[in-house]
């Protein structure tokens, strides 16, 4: 039929963000819950790795708010 399938399936356009994993910003309690969440939907490698990222920046920038006056 002419398809070309890849031998592995990836998503580089993945980009996760703080809402996909909880609905209210404020039920956000750890960077170790977003990875829990993520290893339980199934999310390996490459994916987990930008999980990882996203989960470590929004600890930043909820310590950055706190201190905020």
């Amino acid at each position: 039929m002419g398809l070309n399938i890849p031998k592995a399936m990836s998503c580089r356009e993945f980009k996760p963000v703080i809402e996909k994993f909880c609905a209210d910003p404020k039920d956000f309690v750890s960077e170790n819950q977003i990875v829990q969440m993520a290893t339980f939907f199934g999310f390996q490698r490459t994916e987990l790795k930008k999980v990882k990222a996203m989960a470590a920046s929004e600890v930043k920038r909820s310590l950055i708010a706190c201190e905020a006056p």
